[in-house]
């Protein structure tokens, strides 16, 4: 009160030093004589793309979950969709949303596999309200792509897959898509991060993004300033399930070449090297006679594999495929999948201090065959390359003609596989309740653990002896 008081009696005081009455002082209005100058924007690229972004809604026949009423959305954005939980003995219709984008004028599609993964029914509806029946032209669950087809009785908005190499960290980007149903909804932000691994599969490469995205958004493009899709909208990590900032998009250099072996055959056809394969250490650099902890250390080769051929050897350090240079396991595995069965590649590799050049005649990828480096790289968070158990180990292991499972290759030091006690030759015989034969196997299945989070349990033989161990997983990316 005194303030006050003080305060309203300096006010009075000027009133009778000036003598005058206070006027309040106003300006008069400013004269625009031009208009002014429009803030920088996209509206220019969203209308030219925008037509050729469409929402995606499928209709499958899943177990029933406890949870009754419409189930919009099957697992999305890499998080699966909390009203889905263990069915009850019954199958039920449920529909699903996604997005996904044209490009080509006869009506080829673009979106992610897990949009139309186990659809019965697909049907695309376009920037115009048309809305088309489409048929799956081909799917590749390990990068998360698909394929569509929709017949259209004239020529179809399309778009231009760009150089998503040439993206840089810190460009500008927008997002098109379907979140929640709301079709037409249009994001922007800019590129956060490259080469992310999310543990979604062995060719993990994504752009992060701070575009917001959410669920529906999934086969949504992802456009540089120019207008070209330079990644597909995939998957965000969420504690909430909504936008954080983090989001993730298949880039657009790995899209033109499973997109185009789709189109030609359905399917995608990879190399096979047949090593497992851990990551470099400081240490082990030193060790090694490298200049930098960098290259993929072969752990283990498989017999009769193109590796084996070539003359690799346990203790070598791939370099580079085809001139092109490795950094860890991920890009071996990424660079070999990326080779023509049958082709002569040349590998440099690190041996005895020496850099030497071997020629591998690659193999074709098949789903029976054990992946020890796709399994290898999918465990690096974890610290843990597998290997497949085949004779050679069988006889080193001293097992019989009869076990089953898969040997631990390599343990990386201070990682969460050397923590959980876990040592190279330990045979992995479950990851949960999942038995395990292959890397491939238990790469699956530690894929699905890690959605989870928290900790899952191995069971592994060691020395003959039964036991299990604590494995910690990181949290859930997607």
């Amino acid at each position: 009160m005194l303030l006050r008081a003080t305060f309203a009696a300096a006010l009075l005081a000027g009133t009778v030093l000036t003598g005058l009455p206070v006027q309040a002082q106003t300006s008069p209005p400013i004269a625009v004589e031009h208009a002014l100058t429009p803030l920088p924007g996209f509206a220019d690229l969203v209308q030219r793309v925008r037509p050729a972004v469409v929402t995606i809604t499928t209709t499958s026949r899943e177990a029933a979950s406890a949870q009754e009423g419409p189930q919009e959305g099957r697992p999305q954005d890499g998080r699966m969709n909390p009203f889905f939980g263990q069915g009850q003995g019954r199958t039920q219709t449920v529909h699903a949303l996604g997005s996904g984008f044209i490009v080509t004028a006869d009506g080829r599609i673009v979106t992610n596999n897990h949009v139309v993964k186990d659809a019965t029914d697909i049907h695309v509806t376009l920037d115009d309200g048309r809305e088309l029946p489409a048929t799956v032209v081909g799917s590749d669950a390990k990068t998360d792509l698909a394929v569509l087809q929709v017949k259209s009785t004239e020529p179809l908005p399309h778009l231009a897959l760009g150089n998503s190499d040439a993206a840089r960290v810190g460009d500008w980007v927008v997002a098109v898509g379907n979140p929640f149903g709301l079709g037409g909804t249009v994001t922007a932000g800019i590129l956060s991060a490259r080469g992310r691994q999310i543990g979604q599969g062995p060719y993990d490469d994504f752009l992060q993004i701070d575009a917001p995205i959410n669920r529906g958004n999934s086969g949504g493009p992802l456009f540089a300033q120019d207008g070209t899709v330079i990644g597909v909208n995939t998957a965000i990590f969420s504690p909430t399930g909504g936008s954080v900032g983090i989001g993730f998009a298949i880039p657009a250099n790995l899209v033109k070449d499973v997109v185009g072996q789709l189109e030609a055959h359905g399917s995608v056809q990879r190399g096979w090297l047949g090593v497992a394969t851990q990551n470099v250490t400081p240490a082990m650099a030193t060790a090694l006679h490298l200049s930098k902890p960098e290259g993929a250390l072969v752990s283990q080769v498989e017999p009769n594999s193109p590796a084996a051929k070539a003359g690799l050897e346990p203790g070598d350090v791939i370099t580079a495929v085809q001139a092109q240079p490795v950094q860890n396991p991920r890009d071996l595995a990424r660079l070999i999948a990326g080779v023509h069965p049958g082709e002569a590649t040349p590998l440099t590799v690190h041996r005895d201090g020496q850099d030497r050049t071997l020629s591998a005649s690659i193999s074709a990828q098949r789903e029976a065959d054990a992946t020890p480096a796709a399994a290898a790289e999918h465990g690096q968070a974890l610290g843990l390359a597998l290997a497949p158990l085949d004779g050679r180990a069988r006889e080193a292991l001293n097992l019989t003609a009869g076990e089953q499972g898969v040997v631990v290759a390599s343990i990386r030091p201070d990682s969460p596989a050397e923590e959980a006690g876990l040592r190279p030759g330990d045979l992995l015989k479950a990851i949960g309740s999942r038995t395990v034969t292959t890397p491939q196997e238990a790469a699956s299945a530690l894929r699905e653990a890690t959605k989870a989070g928290g900790a899952v349990a191995l069971r592994v033989v060691r020395e003959g002896q039964s036991a299990f161990v604590a494995l910690k997983l990181p949290g859930n990316a997607g």
